[in-house]
């Protein structure tokens, strides 16, 4: 076996579909994680306090997301009636380079107008990747899919940690800098996202499920309601959607608390920085690896050994005091971040339909976009009750717990085998 063939990228097609993920990710790496949201507070936010600052900043990510939670399984429902998935991945693609490009536009004191390009920008991200997501089984082959997904991933951890390292080592300490950031980040976005669109074909629909125009978009609700109901025939797929609810929550929560845990702890932000890009080429081989490890033992196992990390990331956050100890940190998180999250979208892609992919994936999308609202409130309320946030990320631990005990209910080959019944 070549060593594309067993990191997943052996055929044109794979290839092309996994760059996408290197160009979207740096989005999600450069801006959401490293770079915004600094800027928002120290420019954008002024000269209102940093506190009313984040405030509003929490608010509108949260919106953003509601909105992009609400929009994806209808858009969704629409693309698995109409052969639009990438017509949809492209409009989505290009309403994202367009805000990211445009927030170089934002000078100090443009909060709202910063806000809503932030806005815009997170809902075209998370859009896209519904469509992205669900052309997986389409590209990937069933014996497959655990290792595209992780390459996906892979390469997602490394273009994003590339150019924030490259973005980092010039310097971003200056409003111009930020700008010059801002649009060096939309143009990776288009140029990588170009072999997707060249390369991977639109997937066929079954004659009896095509529709146009109001008929799609009436088709497509009534496939909604009916893709909530449909549930009860996947009960397994029902239940892995459930567990990762819950334990995405918690890996959310751990990605979104860490650079503002250790501001607090008293770190420099180039270390904060730096330890993102320590997650990101951390997780470039350990990602590839999960997919490994997934063939070796089976994907839901892996999942599993994901989450068990986790559970020490939280305990060793609890005494972290140095540093060093937030490089260590960082090193945990990459190792099992995208393998488990990558293992998660391909575990869920084999318990689904095929030709129901973009409808299945808007309701991932759902539970991955709301997943990120519960863990962050809890540590806030945790960190209000105890005045610190040492004892709060303590209360991440019971996500990795109760979602890895109903993943453990999950009955995989018995929701493998209804998927490919309803294939046929």
């Amino acid at each position: 076996m070549s060593v594309l063939a067993r990191l997943g990228l052996d055929r044109r097609e794979l290839r092309a579909w996994a760059a996408y993920d290197w160009a979207n990710s740096a989005f999600i790496t450069v801006v959401v994680s490293a770079v915004f949201p600094i800027f928002y507070v120290k420019v954008a936010g002024q000269p209102m306090l940093e506190a009313e600052a984040s405030r509003r900043f929490t608010i509108a990510t949260t919106i953003a997301l509601a909105i992009a939670a609400v929009l994806a399984p209808i858009l969704g429902a629409i693309a698995d009636r109409a052969p639009v998935k990438k017509r949809f991945l492209l409009g989505f693609s290009l309403l994202g380079v367009v805000a990211t490009a445009m927030m170089a536009t934002i000078e100090q004191g443009d909060w709202l107008w910063a806000l809503v390009l932030f806005g815009v920008a997170n809902i075209a991200a998370n859009g896209a990747f519904v469509f992205y997501d669900s052309l997986l089984p389409h590209v990937a082959r069933p014996h497959e899919v655990d290792r595209v997904s992780t390459a996906g991933y892979a390469l997602g951890y490394f273009g994003g940690g590339l150019l924030l390292a490259t973005l980092g080592a010039f310097g971003l300490k200056t409003t111009g800098a930020v700008h010059v950031a801002f649009l060096v980040t939309a143009v990776w976005w288009a140029v990588f996202a170009i072999p997707l669109f060249r390369v991977v074909a639109e997937p066929a629909l079954p004659p009896e499920r095509r529709a146009s125009g109001v008929a799609a978009v009436r088709a497509a609700f009534g496939d909604l309601r009916a893709t909530y109901k449909e549930l009860r025939r996947f009960p397994q797929a029902a239940l892995m959607l459930l567990a990762f609810l819950i334990y995405n929550d918690g890996i959310g929560t751990i990605y979104r608390i860490a650079t503002l845990y250790g501001a607090e702890l008293g770190l420099e932000a180039k270390s904060l920085i730096t330890a993102l890009v320590i997650v990101q080429f951390v997780g470039i081989p350990a990602t590839f690896l999960f997919g490994a490890i997934a063939g070796a033992i089976g994907t839901r196992r892996a999942i599993l050994a994901g989450l068990a990390v986790y559970v020490v990331v939280s305990v060793y956050g609890f005494f972290l005091d140095s540093t060093t100890d937030f490089f260590i940190l960082a090193v945990l998180v990459g190792l099992v971040q995208g393998g488990t999250q990558a293992l998660s979208r391909s575990l869920f892609a084999s318990m689904i339909p095929r030709h129901r992919s973009s409808e299945f994936f808007g309701l991932f999308a759902v539970f991955e976009k709301f997943a990120g609202i519960v863990g962050p409130a809890i540590f806030a309320t945790a960190q209000t009750a105890f005045g610190s946030s040492r004892p709060a990320i303590l209360s991440i631990i019971i996500f990795f717990v109760l979602g890895g005990f109903l993943l453990t209910r999950v009955d995989v080959e018995a929701g493998r085998a209804a998927a490919e019944a309803a294939n046929k």
